[in-house]
């Protein structure tokens, strides 16, 4: 019995300890070369860039390339908003930087959408099948036809995004100096007759010792 007892408050001391051990969290690791984060201002050049295309530039550049948009006569508040399709099937990066093509035609769409709806329509053909699919249902009767009504076809375009993203690199392998030249071209193409109805440019040249690693 006597045994059993010890046995009993060895056990019992045991699994206190454990607990208690479980309870204490560790502490925080200190990074003494870490740096905390910070807002950046999409609008200027952070803390962290190189000679690529970066935030700003897509910043600069579309707001840019919208005003020039904006200012053609084919654009005019005339009532017959034509319809323009703005995506990055089109839109091609031959440049040594790996980049994200949306991040320049979403913007440059979604910004003219806010300042030119009444002037110009936008088609969304990257989802056509979804179009079509709910298109289907409303004329089978699996669904009624919404409160916008039906129309016969899907919208066709007028005029379509495209363009190209270039670029020229140079390095000194005395200094390690990089430089890079980086053009972005884009055009409006009329879809019926193949008319280039605006072209537009930005073009920059960076070097820096040490280039950064853009993904």
């Amino acid at each position: 019995m006597l045994n059993q007892r010890r046995l009993f408050h060895v056990s019992t001391a045991v699994l206190a300890v454990v607990a208690l051990a479980g309870c204490q969290s560790n502490p925080p690791v200190q990074n003494a070369s870490g740096v905390q984060s910070m807002e950046v201002d999409s609008s200027r050049k952070g803390p962290v860039s190189g000679v690529g295309v970066e935030g700003q530039d897509i910043v600069s550049m579309t707001d840019q390339m919208m005003r020039d948009i904006l200012v053609e006569p084919i654009f005019a508040d005339t009532g017959k908003r034509p319809r323009v399709i703005i995506d990055a099937q089109y839109f091609v990066n031959e440049s040594s930087q790996a980049m994200n093509r949306n991040l320049i035609t979403q913007r440059l769409m979604v910004n003219l959408n806010r300042a030119a709806r009444s002037r110009m329509q936008f088609i969304n053909r990257q989802n056509a099948a979804m179009v079509e699919q709910e298109r289907a249902l409303k004329r089978s009767g699996t669904t009624d036809v919404g409160t916008t009504g039906l129309t016969k076809a899907q919208a066709g375009a007028d005029y379509r995004l495209s363009g190209k993203i270039t670029s020229l690199d140079s390095r000194s392998n005395r200094s390690g100096l990089v430089q890079r030249y980086t053009q972005i071209s884009f055009e409006l193409t009329d879809l019926e007759s193949g008319e280039i109805v605006w072209a537009g440019i930005y073009e920059f040249s960076r070097a820096a010792a040490d280039d950064v690693v853009y993904r």
